[in-house]
């Protein structure tokens, strides 16, 4: 059987700017015969994240990210609907996930490594198990519990940099849900800032392409910054720490400003703002979702729970065909998308 796949057709370099080109399509021979313990599933929906720029480098820079190679398939978050099975716990019509599913149109994989997923729980939005119900979801949840320290009526302030994007535009929602009294959110446009703050209930929104930020956020956040969710590190984290109170916090979600330079995760400081985290106390741990697995099963039913009572407002940017997989990760590295960046590969869920 022949199938597309996309395979990493180059590198951008330690420092450049990853497009398009980097990723080619081809097609190749699939098996017509499968494993014991092996499944044959067909893509439904394909997930881009700004952790894969690592994944581009030869060297990830990170021990549990391995690089993608050239002229190799390469994968991510994926959803399909099985359609053999040799494994004892899936079924012809069971729909799975996995977070290296490869970018191939149909694909043959190890049962073992799969998750089955109920489509109940995201009343069928497929999709949403690679973004709020998965593992985005989960990112936003865990790392505002374990390392943000809200205390519900404390009369705390969140400000969420990247909050436009899947973990930020859940962050703010989750930051109230948990308590925080004041939501600030940061986004490269307009646009975005009239979402956050119309759409997803953000107490306020600072365009960081216009205007002063430092400004901007001491108007918002009054008496200062108390959590900080950070997504892109910078110029515009060095903004909000030099606003946050004593002993406030900083969940380190991602740092996306910095992906395209050569330098360690997380990226260090500048010894000025360094120094203000020393004298107020900030803590800014490294959050990996990957170590809270444990708590993976709860999250998400707190996750689906939320939204079905209209308390999680979930935005999708979806692109159609596997052809466009590299557009679209070229796309969610310039902030192109609002909310989870999804390509859907095929809608068909019938066999």
């Amino acid at each position: 059987m022949i199938v597309q796949r996309v395979v990493l057709n180059s590198r951008p370099g330690k420092n450049g700017n990853p497009v398009a080109e980097n990723f080619r399509m081809e097609e190749v021979n699939l098996p017509d015969n499968i494993c014991e313990g092996q499944v044959k599933a067909r893509t439904l929906y394909l997930s881009v994240d700004p952790y894969m720029r690592c994944r581009m480098n030869e060297d990830t820079g990170s021990d549990y990210l391995t690089p993608w190679q050239l002229s190799q398939v390469t994968d991510g978050g994926g959803i399909g609907i099985i359609e053999e099975s040799k494994h004892k716990n899936f079924t012809k019509g069971d729909f799975v996930t996995n977070f290296c599913w490869p970018w191939q149109t149909k694909v043959i994989l190890d049962g073992n490594i799969l998750e089955k997923v109920d489509p109940k729980l995201v009343d069928g939005h497929l999709s949403y198990f690679l973004g709020a119900i998965g593992m985005p979801g989960l990112t936003s949840l865990l790392g505002i519990q374990e390392k943000g320290h809200i205390t519900a009526g404390s009369n705390q302030t969140m400000v969420i940099s990247g909050a436009a994007g899947a973990c930020g535009s859940l962050a703010g929602q989750i930051g109230h849900l948990l308590g925080c009294s004041r939501v600030v959110g940061i986004c490269g446009t307009h646009e975005k800032c009239l979402f956050l703050t119309s759409e997803l209930g953000f107490d306020g929104a600072v365009n960081y392409k216009r205007g002063n930020v430092a400004e901007q956020l001491r108007e918002l956040c009054p008496a200062g910054v108390d959590v900080y969710f950070d997504n892109v590190g910078g110029d515009i984290s060095d903004k909000v720490i030099s606003q946050m109170n004593q002993n406030s916090h900083i969940i380190l979600c991602g740092q996306i400003s910095q992906y395209n330079k050569d330098v360690p995760y997380p990226p260090p400081l500048p010894p000025a703002v360094e120094a203000i985290l020393k004298e107020r106390n900030i803590t800014r741990e490294r959050f990996l979702v990957l170590n809270y697995k444990d708590k993976f099963e709860p999250g998400i039913l707190q996750l689906s729970q939320w939204f079905k009572d209209g308390k999680l407002k979930i935005k999708e940017t979806v692109i159609n065909g596997l052809e466009n997989m590299g557009a679209a990760f070229q796309s969610m590295m310039t902030g192109g998308n609002t909310g989870k960046q999804i390509v859907c590969i095929s809608e068909d869920t019938s066999l």
